[in-house]
């Protein structure tokens, strides 16, 4: 067996005082180490990582097959992974290390059966690691909870489906009920799910955006009235300067290198905005480049970096602006006059806020030195068309909404929205995160989306707005929530407070996981529980109309068509659009909606979704299109649809990010071998670390003020606003380019430490990113053995 045990006393994970703490990957053993690696992102390092993977997953002819196949048209399916979009030209090499991690993952021969729970109980496998839960394989067949047992148990899907349907119409309220998804949902599952849920009678719809980019589409929305970005990527190939915040595009959006690396070749600036100087700033050997993979040639990826501190991303923009408004005082084509005068409205009160902001104050809060904020300006300045993206460490802090808006500001001044090469891109991380919210998936959606759906497919739709991810959270603790559907994901890893989560899953009367591997959240459940194993994305959908494509929607806004080429990996798996409509029948068994003929063929699920989404007019044909198509964005036309009918400048008041006195800021990131919360090693390649995960990234002059020298054991405790705190025990303090006040570790390890109660009151996005914390030396002097 490959399993792992966690610390038996503590499932949460925090670990125990006075012993070193054990993360949640496949902790193998040997010497842990950290060291300096400045090799080239991607290349020979990725090439021997995928190789490795695709060992052990004993996939070395079918592996390479499925890649062939990865992020093409004419019959290709869509990488499960992240959300950059597939190369306009036709590439025939647009793959990336962690999408064929990802699927090989999906791809694995081994199985979890019958036999398999029959020989396990729940709370057995609550002491495994979480690499070791998901490296058993993929589920095979339905199974519900048997509390006498303790163990999982078969259950047919008409039985399953039964159980759901008959414990919904059980309620007192449909409002008892919260259905959530993760970015990995298709289009076409995506928009029944919200049918089933709406016409049973709720909005609880919580997703994973409301974990990561509600603040990107709540200050797109108000700035320039649609919640995407406006970049496609033909943008990002003709911008003049990228400025890349808040990511690390070597893990997060790999194939971005290409992009990064073509626009150094052309001679473009590229800015990274980050806390930690990552990989992706460095330099890269695209892989699909055979002449410079053989020779070893490395392309720059990066001519600029950038070092605020955790939070201080809005004070840098501000200084940026502040910079460019001082040089239209006497250059007046430092800003767009035409275009801030025809197109744009509230200048005035920003360049207002600006001015009176001094610069003492920019540099305090952001941590980046006045002659760097010009730099940046200057750079700004001279080129014509400026691209910026983003990612997490801008959104899950409590004033991501205002930094996004600022973003927006930059970008107005100069005209960089509304013209190619030019605009907002936000980088999505799941796969089809941004479809799930443009097809429904929103426990707030607005009236005119309800209006057209009712029309169409003759339901009445609640209008109050529904629970977020938080507030579900707190609603299961309540007990105001009793039924919890989870379509894909792992919910109990990926949300905040670990303890919380815990302890609202446990207190439902009933779970419902739909998923195509063991994880966590199949063991903290409901007093009844359902798993409900469904087809993986690389795997053939054949339904009585015939075989079966889904579509998704890529970070810039293209649809396209997925299709699976492998056989299922269980002759009892159902396709994602099959469980929901089977649920939906045993839930709304009067229900005109003709769920059987939506799932016999999904063009007549497109068919009814082109008459309900803007954009998605005459769906059938043109997703079937070369490469799909785009959905329309009104503001990349410079139509903007705000209440002003301009794009809006935001003059918001600069926050004090600074930590308290003694006190550290915490964010967490993924490490190189993860995504998402499956991780894959106890390595982070780009990072220098090898067979470790309970760290903590920190600056030398913070360790020497603690007394702490290189991996020496340390306690971190969190502070949240609610004035409870959270420990975990056991970790390591590493020595790395940070600045000072600041600290990184992982997650979902460290999501232990994030509070309920510490969510943005702009967006409500739980502040992953933003977290008090003290840090000081292990509480035991005299540390026992340490068990690696």
């Amino acid at each position: 067996m490959s399993q792992q045990p966690l610390p038996l006393d503590d499932e949460l994970g925090r670990g125990a005082p006075g012993r070193p703490a054990i993360g949640r990957g496949p902790n193998r053993g040997g010497e842990f180490s950290q060291r300096d690696d400045h090799a080239p992102s991607a290349g020979w390092g990725a090439a021997r990582s995928v190789g490795r993977v695709l060992a052990e997953g004993r996939a070395p002819l079918k592996g390479p097959h499925a890649v062939l196949k990865m992020n093409h048209e004419n019959g290709g399916f869509d990488c499960p992974g992240c959300a950059w979009p597939d190369d306009r030209n036709g590439l025939h090499l647009d793959i990336c290390e962690n999408g064929i991690k990802h699927v090989t993952w999906e791809m694995t021969r081994k199985r979890v059966d019958r036999a398999f729970f029959a020989s396990h109980t729940v709370t057995e496998l609550s002491g495994w690691s979480d690499f070791a839960l998901e490296d058993q394989g993929r589920l095979t067949e339905p199974m519900s909870y048997d509390p006498a047992t303790d163990t999982y148990v078969p259950i047919s899907w008409s039985d399953a489906f039964a159980l759901v349907g008959s414990t919904l119409r059980g309620l007192d309220s449909p409002h008892q009920a919260s259905f959530y998804t993760s970015g990995r949902l298709s289009n076409e599952a995506t928009f029944l799910y919200q049918l089933w849920v709406r016409e049973f009678g709720t909005n609880n719809l919580p997703d994973c955006s409301n974990m990561c980019h509600e603040a990107s589409g709540r200050a797109l929305q108000a700035a320039i009235g649609t919640g995407k970005g406006t970049c496609d990527i033909d943008d990002w190939e003709r911008a003049d300067l990228l400025i890349v915040m808040a990511v690390n595009a070597a893990s997060n959006a790999p194939r971005m290198l290409t992009a990064l690396a073509e626009a150094h070749r052309r001679g473009a600036q590229i800015v990274h905005v980050n806390p930690l100087i990552e990989a992706a700033s460095r330099r890269t050997i695209v892989p699909h480049e055979f002449v410079t993979m053989a020779t070893f040639h490395a392309t720059k990826t990066g001519t600029m970096n950038v070092q605020p501190r955790i939070g201080g991303d809005l004070a840098l923009l501000r200084g940026v602006a502040k910079a460019v408004l001082e040089r239209a005082a006497t250059d007046p084509g430092a800003i767009d006059q035409q275009f801030v005068k025809n197109h744009t409205a509230y200048f005035e009160s920003y360049r207002d806020q600006v001015a009176a902001t001094p610069w003492e104050h920019l540099v305090e809060q952001s941590a980046v030195p006045e002659h760097e904020i010009r730099d940046l300006a200057e750079r700004y300045l001279a080129a014509s068309r400026t691209v910026i993206s983003w990612c997490l460490g801008l959104t899950q802090q409590e004033h991501g909404v205002d930094t996004i808006r600022e973003i927006v500001n930059l970008l107005l001044l100069r005209g960089n929205i509304g013209r190619e090469g030019a605009g907002p891109s936000p980088i999505r991380g799941h796969s089809n995160v941004q479809g799930n919210r443009t097809c429904g998936i929103d426990n707030h959606p607005p009236a005119a989306f309800l209006d057209r759906l009712d029309e169409a497919c003759g339901i009445t739709s609640p209008r109050a707005d529904g629970l977020d991810t938080v507030a579900t959270i707190e609603a299961m603790r309540a007990g105001d929530v009793k039924v919890f559907v989870s379509m894909g994901g792992n919910f109990s890893m990926a949300a905040p407070d670990t303890e919380a989560t815990f302890e609202a899953l446990r207190n439902t009367d009933l779970t419902v996981q739909v998923s195509t591997k063991l994880n966590r959240s199949h063991l903290v459940h409901g007093r009844t529980a359902l798993i409900l194993p469904c087809l993986g994305r690389t795997e053939k959908d054949t339904q009585r109309g015939g075989e079966q494509g889904v579509s998704v929607e890529d970070s810039m806004s293209m649809v396209h068509l997925s299709y699976g080429m492998r056989k299922p990996a269980s002759p009892q798996l159902l396709s994602e659009c099959a469980i929901l409509t089977g649920m939906a029948r045993a839930t709304l068994p009067n229900s005109a909606t003709p769920w059987e003929s939506y799932v016999e063929d999904y063009d007549r699920i497109r068919d009814t979704m082109a008459t309900v989404l803007d954009g998605f007019e005459d769906f059938n044909r043109r997703v079937r299109m070369p490469l799909g198509f785009r959905i329309r964005q009104p503001a990349r036309e410079r139509v903007f649809l705000t209440e002003s009918g301009r794009a809006e400048f935001c003059a918001s008041p600069l926050p004090d990010v600074m930590p308290p006195v003694g006190k550290l800021m915490l964010s967490t990131v993924r490490s190189h071998d993860q995504w998402n919360t499956t991780v894959y090693s106890d390595d982070d390649r780009y990072r220098g670390v090898k067979n470790l995960r309970t760290l903590l990234f920190m600056n030398r002059t913070d360790m020497a003020d603690r007394g702490l020298g290189e991996f020496d054991l340390i306690d971190i405790t969190s502070f949240a606003r609610d004035g409870s705190t959270r420990t975990v025990w056991g970790y390591r303090a590493i020595a790395y380019d940070i600045p000072v006040g600041n600290v990184i570790g992982y997650m979902p390890e460290l999501n232990v430490l994030c509070g309920i109660a510490d969510f943005s009151t702009q967006s409500d996005q739980p502040l992953m990113k933003h977290q008090i914390v003290s840090v000081v030396p292990a509480a035991s002097a005299a540390h026992p053995q340490d068990p690696r």
